[in-house]
């Protein structure tokens, strides 16, 4: 019987999870049970990382599917289980990007949009053509004995498993990957560390401590490094559980007041607006009572695709439902208010900030 090529979804998490518990197991949601049957010993697993869009290894299926719940990884069961065996295995820097692959890859013909390839990344294990199969292997190969090193968003490589989130309508989930736009810089000068350095200044000069993103603290803009501008705190002073500590940690800015957060801010420049939702959403289902201001700054022109993504049921069904509490905040609208109100904000209220954003709750017809 031919070899099969099976898509095996990862984030940075679960990789370094898999590679540590011997990596020799897969696993996948149980909703794929169904389509997991298919696969059978000496398939091949393809693995893909889905912060960073690029393919890691290749797997051979050691047995049937089997079910299994033993602890193998922290935020998610992944009960739906096979024995595996690496056979090619790259490093995140050294991994393929698959728009590398876009000429040799059956895919990325005759697309309904430029962006529909993208279904195909949403669940796993799903099934790749032989030939396309067959050339993301030949590719991983080619990159074992020439590898090529490649940055990579750390943020995105670091993003949790998508969450299953239990709500009065039952489980909801949110897909591994969505159908996002390909990055395409704003029309305007902004950047993501103008925004994010625009917020943190105006934090300080509101009198609050501020907090940047973990791994942000080196970034640079207007010749400033962020963890040495003003009111920059070092360490977060508020005592949460370990994983509310980890997603508070990654959120782009944070305004404090004494020892509260206040305000939270998720600049989404080029980035799916998936990755900022989810930290956001995270903070309210594992800290439902807590009382912090939510906002998603982004470009003028994804005004209309952020209050979508807010509204989807999955952040509708929180308790505290997300768009209730979410909103969401232009580029220009942000820059031309501080500009306007220039020195005068020393003397202004943290709570000015809502009347220059707009809200993310639908109200119904």
């Amino acid at each position: 019987m031919a070899k099969r090529y099976w898509l095996d979804l990862f984030t940075g998490k679960t990789w370094e999870e898999f590679l540590k518990n011997g990596a020799n197991v897969s696993g996948f949601r149980e909703t794929r049970k169904t389509l997991a049957k298919q696969v059978q010993p000496g398939d091949y697993f393809i693995g893909y990382m889905t912060g960073i869009k690029r393919f890691i290894a290749v797997l051979e299926v050691k047995s049937t599917v089997y079910e299994d719940r033993s602890k193998l990884w922290e935020d998610e069961d992944f009960p739906i289980r096979f024995k595996v065996e690496v056979v090619y295995k790259l490093e995140p820097e050294t991994a393929v990007p698959i728009d590398e692959l876009r000429d040799r890859l059956s895919m990325f013909q005759n697309l309904r949009t430029p962006n529909s390839w993208v279904g195909f990344f949403r669940g796993s294990p799903s099934e790749f053509k032989a030939s396309d199969g067959a050339a993301i292997v030949d590719a991983i190969k080619s990159a074992m004995v020439s590898p090529i090193r490649r940055p990579y968003d750390l943020k995105m490589y670091q993003r949790r498993p998508v969450p299953t989130y239990e709500s009065k309508h039952g489980k909801v989930t949110v897909p591994e990957e969505e159908e996002e736009p390909e990055p395409v810089e704003p029309v305007g000068v902004f950047s993501h560390e103008e925004i994010q350095w625009l917020l943190l200044k105006l934090g300080g000069d509101l009198g609050l401590d501020v907090w940047v993103a973990r791994n942000d603290r080196n970034k640079v803009f207007n010749g400033q490094v962020f963890k040495d501008m003003p009111h920059i705190i070092d360490e977060l002073p508020i005592h949460f559980d370990s994983a509310t500590k980890k997603t508070i940690e990654l959120i782009d800015v944070l305004w404090l007041k004494k020892d509260t957060i206040i305000a939270a801010f998720e600049v989404e420049h080029t980035t799916a607006i998936y990755s900022g939702l989810l930290r956001m959403s995270d903070l309210i289902s594992m800290q439902p009572n807590i009382k912090i201001d939510l906002y998603m700054v982004a470009p003028d022109d994804r005004h209309d695709r952020v209050i979508s993504e807010v509204n989807r049921p999955t952040f509708k069904n929180l308790s505290p439902p997300l768009p209730k509490l979410c909103r969401f905040i232009p580029y220009s609208k942000l820059k031309g208010e501080v500009e306007r109100i220039g020195e005068s904000v020393r003397h202004m209220k943290p709570s000015f900030i809502n009347d220059v954003a707009d809200a993310c709750e639908l109200r119904e017809p």
